[in-house]
This record gives C-alpha cells, sequence and structure tokens, in this order.
C-alpha cells in the first residue's frame, strides 16, 4: 500500500534498510583480533567463558557495559514526516 508519490513497498524497504543499517553497525562494534585475559581498563581478569563466547574481547563485563551505556547511536530519517525529522 503506497501513499502519495511512494512506489508499492517502498515503506518495507525503508523498513529492511533500517534493520541492515542496525545489523552493520552491532557488527562493526564487535570486538577484533586479539583477545586480553585482563581487562585494558581495570585490570581484572577477564573471565573464560567471555573470552570464549566473544573471541576478542578486551574489557570485562563491567567495564563494556560502561562503555556501552555511553554509545550515542546516529541514525538515518528515513521516515517523511517533519514530525520525525525534528526530533
Amino acid at each position: 500500500m503506497a501513499t502519495g508519490w511512494a512506489r508499492e513497498g517502498a515503506v518495507l524497504d525503508q523498513i529492511e534498510d533500517t534493520i541492515t543499517d542496525g545489523i552493520l553497525t552491532a557488527r562493526a562494534r564487535l570486538p577484533s583480533g586479539e583477545g586480553a585475559e585482563h581487562c585494558d581498563e581495570c585490570g581484572d581478569e577477564i573471565p573464560e567463558a567471555r573470552r570464549k563466547a566473544l573471541p576478542g574481547a578486551r574489557t570485562c563485563v563491567t567495564c563494556q557495559s560502561g562503555r556501552d551505556s555511553r554509545i550515542v547511536l546516529v541514525g538515518i530519517n528515513r521516515r517523511g514526516s517533519k514530525d520525525s525529522q525534528l526530533r
């Protein structure tokens, strides 16, 4: 169901593009390379279970949680309403 000048399926394309962008952003934030046995920030030992589950991890869960809370997500506004552009 297209509205206005949009072609049929345009809304679904926008939704799929938004999901794809989110997946690519999450994958880009995954650690890569050689992991560490001790946290780069606090020096505590990184549990073996975390190192196995997330190869390349260089921070403990506590420090990584702090880092994740500071991440600001910036995305592309694919909605056409002016209301959504003003947020």
